[in-house]
């Protein structure tokens, strides 16, 4: 996926090309970890789309939940939903960068 060290670093357009697609990876971890949010808060905590939406949005910004759980279930789900939300933007972010930081230590080995 990666060059190795003893490669030449890859062209520009190469690099652009990797960072696309690395985004795309992210932004399909976010369409997931989102979809499954608002689908749990429409069916545990029975909210409409859009509140759903706004409650999941928080939670996986980390920003903390809008609406009061009402009941068990859904708080539990509310719960289970904020650790997987920590993990999974914590994950996007590292795929987001990963380029990046993969280019910038091939260019300092290469240099040393």
């Amino acid at each position: 996926m990666f060059e190795k060290k003893s490669e030449k670093v890859i062209s520009r357009k190469r690099f652009w090309d990797r960072q696309l697609r690395f985004s795309m990876y992210a932004t399909g971890i976010l369409v997931f970890s989102l979809t499954l949010g608002v689908a749990g808060y429409m069916i545990f905590a029975k909210l409409g789309f859009v509140d759903a939406l706004l409650n999941a949005s928080m939670i996986l910004t980390g920003m903390g939940p809008v609406n009061p759980m009402m009941d068990e279930g859904a708080k539990l789900f509310a719960s289970f939903y904020a650790l997987y939300s920590g993990v999974a933007f914590l994950s996007v972010i590292g795929v987001f960068i990963a380029p990046v930081v993969h280019r910038f230590m091939h260019k300092i080995h290469l240099e040393s």
